[in-house]
């Protein structure tokens, strides 16, 4: 199964809406996935489940569990400040390490309201990646003015969709 987890913890957000987008599309290639939303995340995480604290609060590794038990990956990553959402970064640091996502492989979209579709934030993603032994597809669309190209559920880009369904096609292939 594929795990996509959305890269931020905003509520309602746009990687939320391109998560479900993801979702649509693998349904139609017959292969099952599952989405983890950040915003799902306990508030108190960030005090009680890293470091001295990882593996003690359940809600947290729950979602960390069913990231790190899927061997696929996709990352929406939503471009914040010139790179990706803390939130993210830490959710990271909370996987169990080194196994927790060593050898897995991954796939990234980004995301951004300007021209950039997220290209600093994979970059910065991806040598984290590197650095815990994920595999990441060199395939990384980069949605930028997400907004204007997204309606009623789906993007509505052409050039967007056709990296997409390549990116899904070399993924499921990976």
């Amino acid at each position: 199964m594929i795990t996509i987890v959305v890269g931020t913890n905003r509520k309602s957000s746009m990687s939320r809406q391109i998560a479900n987008y993801y979702q649509i599309l693998l349904e139609q290639k017959n292969t099952p996935s599952q989405i983890v939303d950040l915003a799902d995340l306990p508030k108190d995480f960030t005090e009680n489940a890293l470091y001295e604290n990882n593996g003690k609060n359940m809600a947290f590794n729950i979602l960390r569990d069913r990231v790190q038990a899927s061997n696929k990956l996709i990352f929406i990553v939503p471009e914040y400040n010139g790179s990706f959402p803390g939130i993210l970064k830490t959710f990271i640091d909370g996987f169990k390490y080194p196994e927790g996502v060593r050898d897995k492989k991954a796939a990234l979209v980004g995301l951004s309201s300007g021209v950039q579709g997220g290209v600093f934030a994979m970059s910065h993603l991806t040598d984290i990646f590197n650095y815990l032994g994920m595999h990441v597809l060199a395939l990384k669309p980069k949605l930028a003015g997400i907004e204007k190209h997204f309606t009623n559920g789906k993007i509505t880009n052409d050039l967007y969709n056709q990296l997409i369904d390549t990116q899904l096609n070399k993924f499921i292939e990976f």
